[in-house]
């Protein structure tokens, strides 16, 4: 077993887990407080890593992509102090850090965990129910409906038909995304057959953010929510980036047979019952296989 114990937090590494628990000194942020303790699976891992200063240094987990909801949901975009993946470490403890390190590292080539992307989250996301209040409004999440309330400050327009309760199968996606200099940020969910190109400030599916402290917390609504929708990877299934659902049906030819075709069928239909494809996507690819058989 490996741990380091510092003021920003404590990590403690058992040969199969690492478990990350916040400090209690001030300077620990609020999203960190609020999520707690994460325990990170040895095969959520891509990687760990030591960066050392005159000062002070600093350890990094990397995660492999698609492993963890909550960095699904942030896009990369979180603050370095809101990060849960990284702590702060005194220089007279670059020992034991790169000790731990080096445990890591050794647990992780000895299990040969691969460092590409996970095909499911491999971490559970936030527990729920929660709620945060920030910018124009408040949303929380019980694990199957999203509930967005207005304030004071929010745009008449938007606020005119007064709170909004989503479906969690309504909601195809979810963007959480700070504020950066003049530009606000916002936690915003696309729902299926509602989509906009309005502003935040206008969108009543979306929370505008003002880049004030409590703007994060919206970041782990956004993550229990990603946690529960179709990974990414089954968007992929089938399909290559650049090419749409309906165009990937196998070519008339000795490998297209019957039962690849049906398999193909099944595969559309789980993707379609996800969520993945619409009505009309479903639709469209399924036609384009019936034609082969």
């Amino acid at each position: 077993m490996a741990e380091i114990i510092q003021r920003d937090g404590t990590w403690i590494f058992d040969g199969d887990a690492l478990r990350l628990t916040p400090g209690r000194d001030k300077n620990v942020s609020l999203l960190r407080r609020t999520l707690g303790e994460l325990t990170v699976p040895l095969g959520a891992l891509a990687g760990v890593s030591l960066e050392q200063g005159r000062k002070a240094g600093r350890l990094r987990l990397r995660l492999r992509d698609g492993a963890d909801p909550l960095l699904q949901a942030t896009g990369g975009k979180l603050a370095e102090p809101d990060d849960p993946y990284q702590l702060a470490v005194e220089a007279d403890r670059f020992g034991v850090a790169e000790y731990f390190v080096d445990e890591v590292r050794g647990a992780l080539l000895l299990d040969q965990v691969p460092s590409g992307p996970a095909d499911g989250y491999l971490l559970p996301g936030p527990a729920v129910p929660l709620s945060a209040s920030a910018g124009d409004g408040t949303a929380g999440f019980d694990g199957e409906r999203v509930r967005l309330e207005w304030n004071w400050k929010t745009e008449d327009a938007k606020s005119a038909s007064g709170a909004r309760t989503l479906a969690l199968g309504d909601i195809t996606a979810v963007e959480w995304r700070p504020a950066a200099g003049l530009e606000n940020g916002c936690l915003r969910f696309t729902v299926r057959g509602a989509d906009t190109k309005a502003p935040p400030k206008y969108d009543p599916n979306s929370v505008e953010l003002w880049g004030f402290k409590k703007d994060p917390l919206m970041a782990l609504v956004a993550a229990a929510v990603q946690a529960r929708l179709p990974h990414p990877a089954a968007a992929v299934q089938g399909r290559t980036a650049e090419e749409p659902a309906w165009e990937t049906a196998p070519e008339p030819g000795p490998e297209a047979d019957h039962d690849a075709l049906l398999r193909r069928l099944r595969e559309l239909g789980e993707l379609h019952k996800e969520g993945v494809l619409t009505d009309e996507e479903f639709t469209l690819a399924k036609q384009a296989v019936l034609k082969h058989l």
